[in-house]
């Protein structure tokens, strides 16, 4: 296959087996593959050198506060919906080193922090997730100030997408226009088909750089049944959410209802343990660290992950704005969903369902929406 061809069809078909020949050729060109693999009986993101290492076979069954995973003999390796694990953690490190200053006889010196990045291949991105990697384009590369270190990260990214086949319980891509199929965002896209006697993906092409790649796998034009066969595995999906958001009007209902006495009653359930805030692909909130060695000779500066349920996250001089869990969720609620259309022109929400399994107290962002709507409506 010539790399021009996708400009003329952009979909073709490998067969599992030869699947494995992009991790071969990534690798050869000095990509640390990342993929999904199973660990502490989770599916999460690690290093991987083969597609023998993806979770195959398994699937996750996902509701409030709950997490298992199963294993069936289908020998699919995207089986699984989301990980409590998100993408940003390569693109936006947990803890990340700003600059450091060393003592020296006249003073001190600064050393700014010019670490190598390398460069990395994802593989097994979701759809909700690559508009997750999109707001965060936005937000750390759009306008004058764009981040130096996730940009050096996101251009140094090549990104293998999956259509998703296996919605969870807590999913709803649908509602947010997200998913479950991959549109923008990708350099190669799969989608996965199991048939009698037959295992095989139907790829996208959606860059220069992923036609290159693809012309070292082995592959075919897909044909009309094999684009059918995967488009209704992606219509399947569509189908099967495990939850639903009324997104039309969210921002205006949440504004309108500051004041909702309903609010205290998801509070007193909330533990403000900041789940929600850790596995969301898109919260980005920080706070700076100073730090010295015992020596007294290395200080250094570096930027951590933070979240809006923390008492310090809010605290100026004479204490904490939202010292109430209410303050703390309302604040994180509404932000996500209405004044984030006001900071950047789009939703923080893609319906990953993420905050959903892993909040211990199994609060559910999409229950909570549409009671406040029901409580308007029948005020």
């Amino acid at each position: 296959m010539k790399a021009a061809d996708f400009k003329k069809r952009p979909k073709f078909v490998t067969l599992r087996n030869d699947l494995n020949k992009i991790v071969e050729v990534l690798s050869l060109k000095s990509y640390e593959i990342i993929g999904p693999i199973v660990s502490e009986n989770a599916v999460v993101y690690d290093a991987i050198s083969s597609l023998d290492e993806l979770p195959i076979g398994f699937h996750d069954q996902q509701d409030n506060a709950s997490y298992r995973l199963t294993k069936s003999d289908d020998k699919s390796l995207f089986g699984y919906a989301s990980s409590p694990h998100s993408w940003k953690k390569y693109l936006y490190p947990p803890v990340q080193k700003l600059w450091e200053a060393r003592k020296t006889k006249s003073g001190f010196e600064i050393i700014k922090n010019n670490e190598e990045v390398p460069k990395r291949a994802f593989i097994g991105v979701r759809s909700c997730e690559l508009n997750a990697i999109a707001i965060h384009d936005k937000i750390f590369l759009d306008g004058p100030y764009a981040d130096p270190s996730y940009k050096k990260r996101r251009d140094n990214v090549f990104i293998i997408a999956v259509n998703c086949t296996h919605p969870s319980g807590t999913c709803f891509c649908v509602s947010m226009n997200t998913g479950p199929k991959a549109i923008t965002g990708f350099d190669l896209a799969l989608t996965e088909v199991i048939e009698k006697g037959r295992h095989y993906f139907v790829v996208e092409v959606g860059s220069e750089a992923g036609a290159e790649i693809l012309k070292e796998v082995p592959c075919n034009p897909a044909g009309d049944k094999e684009i059918e066969a995967a488009d209704k595995k992606v219509e399947n999906a569509s189908n099967n959410m495990g939850r639903k958001l009324n997104a039309a009007g969210i921002k205006n209902l949440l504004q309108r209802n500051f004041e909702n006495p309903y609010w205290e009653k998801i509070a007193a359930r909330c533990l403000t343990c900041g789940n929600c805030t850790m596995v969301c692909p898109t919260c980005f909130c920080t706070t700076i660290e100073d730090t010295t060695d015992l020596s007294g000779q290395i200080a250094q500066r570096r930027r951590v992950w933070d979240s809006c349920f923390t008492l310090d996250f809010s605290y100026i001089a004479g204490g904490s704005i939202r010292i109430s869990p209410m303050s703390r969720y309302r604040q994180w609620m509404m932000h996500k969903l209405a004044a984030w259309h006001d900071q950047f022109g789009m939703s923080g929400c893609v319906g990953c369902g993420r905050c959903i399994t892993w909040c211990p107290a199994g609060i559910d962002i999409t229950e909570e929406a549409s009671i406040i709507e029901e409580s308007e409506i029948n005020k």
